[in-house]
């Protein structure tokens, strides 16, 4: 791995630079009308900023002493929305660009991550992508940035509370998506299965624009893009080419009635002609948001005693605010005409976050707090154009640390279980490097390679809230477990065909290598609570792919791609509680005759498999997109199928029998059912394991589109339907998160030309999803699964220590007569109304459909922007699928901004 750093280090040293050439350009408004004044930047692929001009009178831009290449151009001015566009710069003319800003918001048609090192426009990629912009970020997400990925094809939002969020891609989500920071591992490998908890730690503020990439990518960015990748692009700070310096800021304030909150951001930059600097601070207090109707569909009065919400609760999630504070600081560099030097911290405090899942919203546990999540992500990254060899180098550093601590007392509201703590940070030290060269004008080549060095440390303890005794615990993930990640790999591009075909292909080898000390672990009753374990695992990756124009108007993709993951240290080391209950993992009940459940609910039995050392999972997928645009229409329709192997699944937990008061980790083995399935007291689900239990296949059909219905009216519709099915069964698989039900979004956006506002209604649908696993059947956030012991377990403790329970004909409290005020029934009573005959079920057996109705629109005047969004009009409760938490109700969204 050392050796092509030390290559890409040695070609640095270079001085030479190539035969620069020359950029013109005009900026108009929607009407042709030349801006003067509009501000022109020059970018890389890998966004570093290479030139900013200034349109003169007639609207015209020149920049000269580019180097031959593929550049992203972004032009902005006062109250229009910016656009950007690629550019491929030449030696043997000058390249020419017009860019029409409006106030109609169009929509941003360039990525600079679907093919690494190139700007394209998204109708000549092979690969599917959503770019998300500015504007669009700005409008979607009011609270968090997670809720920016709405509106969009083959994508949708996870929110398992407020604070913690995923993003699905073509089906999959959590640890089977990668997600980068300007070109940086952001994820690893303690991330969890169906979350990001840390996601949302990237302030909106932060961002300039966000990347989907859709399908399998391993062979450009690693391992975890089983389903897509997901792509921050953060501000830019703009160099200045006119005399002196040039300062810049804004000022954002906005509040939300749904979350009954307010934020504000203060952003500042200073620029000159080598060096410019971009600082802004972000600060927001959230409040408990009031769900559609003020109900609650998975509170644990709901879930367990068949009570409508607003009955006991009031109309706001109780514990669903938290406080946040976070602040970037970003510098650009250019010390010469062919290097740019940009270097990037971001830091962000989160707290007062709850698992309202776990408590009043699924399993009516007291306790189960976020605190302190903390992300401090740094990076400096060098890029130079050189002469020899290769056309082009960067080499990047990357310091990624991210902390959380869980605080938990399961038993469904028991005061007296322990109160868990797992403080947890893990910290990441990456180097990447990569280098171009364009082998002729019609063929280019990448080659490039990262390693990440990640360790994990945890201090868990528990405490007796009876004596205060402190003892130590098993943490979620060994402490002190270590994980490195990396591979090598190479790109290419060719016009087969000028103009007309375009060819694509990567390859990568891939590699990590995971260890575990027995010797980090504290002892415990003469034993360390963990054991030895390591694991080494490798795999080729590749991606082919065609574009190609059949008309000026009509073009066509298609693009076969493996992707791979390696387990985790998430999946390797878990034992403790997670989003769908509480895991184990192999080496805590190696020798102990465990096998995998047929499932993952409470009734499974063993399947004969013994539990066994994961190993990889992998993904094959392909993908058609066909693609229509015109003057006045656009549209987009995509159908790909992804074959997923070896899955990495959660099953129940199978022990031979007399496994009760036995502990796994910390943790005593409560009840233990005729077929060996196993509970514990912090969560009234099964225990699941980890394995690679089977195969699956998602298909879907992603369609996006545009009509310019009239010069003030524009249309937009995205329509996402997605299906998933095991294998070997044609049940739905169990892969964490679930499946998304599909989606459909009709935005209707009005404005006139000259005005400077504009209006946007907006509508939401999504249908019924009754193709559930046995792990959305049991999980609390989807088919909320209730036993007769998990109902009496919350009546004896949860409710009662809430005041809802009083004493029955004996007199005394934590009995099975005491009654419940409400309804005046007893334990059997209720039992047998929520169960009937059955010793469980499931709340919810699919996920419900609904349809949802809002409307949003600006105001520019001068240097002030004024937002306005009224979303859930008919005031809807909704949820989607692995959600802990039902979506606001009506709710007003207010932004105003100041630009200087």
């Amino acid at each position: 791995m050392l050796r092509p750093l030390l290559l890409l280090a040695h070609l640095l040293s270079f001085d030479g630079v190539q035969e620069a050439s020359e950029l013109r350009g005009t900026i108009t408004d929607s009407s042709g009308r030349p801006l003067s004044g509009a501000r022109v930047t020059i970018l890389t692929p890998q966004r570093g900023v290479v030139k900013t001009v200034d349109t003169a009178t007639d609207g015209t831009f020149t920049v000269t002493s580019l180097e031959p290449g593929s550049y992203l151009v972004i032009a902005r001015a006062e109250g229009l929305e910016e656009r950007q566009a690629a550019v491929d710069v030449t030696a043997r003319a000058p390249s020419s660009i017009t860019l029409a800003l409006s106030i109609a918001g169009v929509r941003e048609t360039v990525s600079v991550t679907a093919s690494p090192g190139t700007a394209l426009d998204v109708s000549s990629t092979a690969q599917a992508v959503n770019v998300i912009s500015q504007a669009d970020i700005e409008h979607r997400a009011p609270v968090v940035t997670a809720q920016a990925f709405s509106e969009e094809a083959g994508v949708a939002l996870q929110r398992t509370s407020p604070t913690m969020a995923g993003v699905f891609v073509r089906g999959l989500t959590g640890n089977k998506v990668n997600v980068f920071v300007d070109g940086v591992r952001y994820s690893n490998s303690a991330q969890r299965g169906g979350v990001n908890t840390f996601l949302d730690l990237i302030d909106q503020s932060y961002l300039e624009g966000i990347e989907v990439l859709r399908g399998p990518n391993s062979a450009e960015y690693g391992s975890d893009a089983l389903g897509g990748s997901v792509q921050f692009l953060s501000q830019v700070p703009a160099l200045w080419t006119g005399d002196g310096t040039r300062l810049g800021g804004q000022v954002d304030v906005r509040a939300s009635t749904g979350h009954r909150g307010a934020a504000g951001t203060a952003s500042g930059s200073v620029s000159r002609s080598s060096l410019a600097l971009f600082g802004t601070f972000a600060a927001q207090s959230m409040g408990d948001v009031r769900s559609g109707g003020g109900l609650d569909s998975h509170a644990a009065v709901t879930r367990f005693f068949d009570v409508r919400s607003d009955r006991l609760y009031t109309d706001r999630l109780s514990g669903t605010g938290f406080d946040q504070l976070g602040g970037m600081l970003k510098v650009n560099w250019t010390p010469n005409a062919n290097t740019r030097i940009v270097s990037s911290y971001m830091a962000t405090r989160q707290d007062g976050g709850n698992r309202y899942d776990q408590m009043l919203g699924g399993d009516g546990n007291l306790i189960s707090e976020l605190n302190d999540l903390t992300l401090d992500l740094f990076y400096a990254r060098i890029e130079r154009t050189l002469d020899r060899w290769f056309d082009h180098a960067e080499v990047t550093y990357s310091f990624n640390s991210q902390r959380e601590e869980r605080v938990n007392q399961g038993g469904n509201g028991n005061p007296t279980a322990t109160i868990g703590h797992e403080p947890e940070r893990t910290t990441a030290n990456g180097v990447q490097g990569s280098v171009r060269r364009r082998l002729s004008p019609r063929q280019s080549l990448r080659l490039g390679g990262e390693i990440y060095f990640e360790g994990l440390t945890s201090d868990s303890f528990n405490v007796n809230p009876v004596t205060g005794a402190i003892t130590p615990r098993r943490p979620r993930v060994p402490s002190g477990a270590t994980y490195r990640n990396g591979g090598v790999f190479a790109q290419t591009a060719v016009d087969a065909v000028p103009d007309r075909l375009q060819l694509v292909g990567a390859l990568r080898w891939g590699r990590v290598r995971y260890e575990a000390s027995a010797a980090d672990a504290p002892v415990v009753n003469g034993a360390p609570l963990w054991p030895n374990d390591s694991l080494t695992a490798g795999a080729w990756t590749f991606r082919a792919s065609a574009v190609g124009v059949v008309t000026d108007r009509i073009t066509v993709a298609s693009n076969l791609a493996r992707g791979y993951r390696a387990p985790h240290m998430t999946d390797l080391g878990t034992l403790g509680l997670t989003g769908s209950g509480f895991e184990v993992s192999y080496p805590d009940v190696a020798g102990r005759g465990a096998t995998v459940g047929s499932s993952a609910a409470a009734t499974a039995i063993s399947t004969g498999e013994p539990v066994a050392e994961l190993g990889p999972e992998s993904s094959l997928s392909w993908d058609a997109m066909f693609r229509y645009r015109n003057q006045r229409v656009r549209g987009t329709v995509t159908m790909f199928v992804n074959n997923v192997h070896d899955n990495i699944q959660k099953q129940a937990l199978i022990l031979p029998a007399g496994a009760v008061g036995t502990t796994l980790g910390t943790e005593v083995i409560t009840a233990q059912s005729a077929a060996g399935t196993v509970f514990v007291a912090a969560t009234p689900s099964a225990v699941l394991v980890r394995d690679n239990f089977d195969s699956a296949r998602i298909w879907g059909i992603e369609a996006e589109g545009e009509l310019k219905a009239t010069p003030s009216l524009t249309l937009n519709a995205v329509y996402t339907y997605l299906r998933a099915r095991d294998i070997s069964t044609d049940l739905p698989p169990n892969i964490e998160g679930g499946t998304p039900a599909p989606e459909f979004y009709l935005l209707a956006r009005f404005s006139r030309q000259g005005q400077r506002w504009w209006v946007q209604p907006y509508l939401r649908i999504a249908a019924d999803q009754p193709n559930l696993s046995s792990l959305d059947l049991a999980d609390r956030r989807t088919g909320a699964e209730r036993t007769r012991a998990s109902i009496r377990s919350f009546l004896l403790n949860g409710a009662t220590a809430r005041g809802w329970v009083s004493a029955g004909s004996d007199n005394v409290v934590g009995t099975a007569d005491d009654v419940l005020n409400l309804t005046g029934e007893t334990l059997v009573q209720i039992q047998d109304r929520v169960l009937g005959t059955a010793t469980s079920n499931s709340l919810f057996t699919q996920v419900d459909g609904y349809a949802t109705l809002g409307v949003r629109g600006g105001l520019s005047f001068g240097r002030h922007q004024l937002f306005v969004d009224v979303d859930n009009l008919t005031d809807t409760n909704y949820r989607g699928i692995s959600w802990g938490m039902d979506a606001p109700g009506v709710g007003v969204n207010v932004r105003y901004a100041l630009r200087f």
